[in-house]
């Protein structure tokens, strides 16, 4: 995977916003305002996403390529390796469900105003 195929999926996703908050180089995807992935652009090695605290642990004893959120609460977060060790699909499909989960985490009303 490359950052434009992560980029694209992302602003696929209704009512997604990408932004530099931290730096020049981590691109940050939001839905409304909270996020659901980040990324370095150059080099872009890897990026992170939120999951279930339980289906994280499963992904991290399953895939080499998955570790703990850097940088982020390791229980909620995940890093993903871009090696290609794990089909784009599955991580495409990780970063919806990142996506969903938070959108979920959104009250009805935000949910609402945002068409979601």
């Amino acid at each position: 995977m490359n950052i434009e195929i992560l980029r694209e999926h992302c602003l696929s996703l209704p009512a997604t916003s990408e932004s530099f908050p931290f730096d020049n180089e981590t691109l940050v995807f939001k839905v409304v305002d909270k996020m659901f992935c980040l990324a370095n652009v150059e080099p872009f090695e890897s990026f992170n996403v939120k999951c279930d605290p339980e289906r994280a642990v499963e992904l991290r004893e399953q895939y080499q390529a998955v570790k703990p959120g850097y940088h982020m609460n390791k229980q909620h977060w995940n890093t993903i390796s871009a090696d290609g060790s794990i089909a784009d699909e599955q991580l495409l499909q990780w970063v919806s469900d990142s996506y969903e989960l938070v959108v979920k985490s959104l009250s009805k009303a935000r949910r609402k105003s945002a068409g979601l």
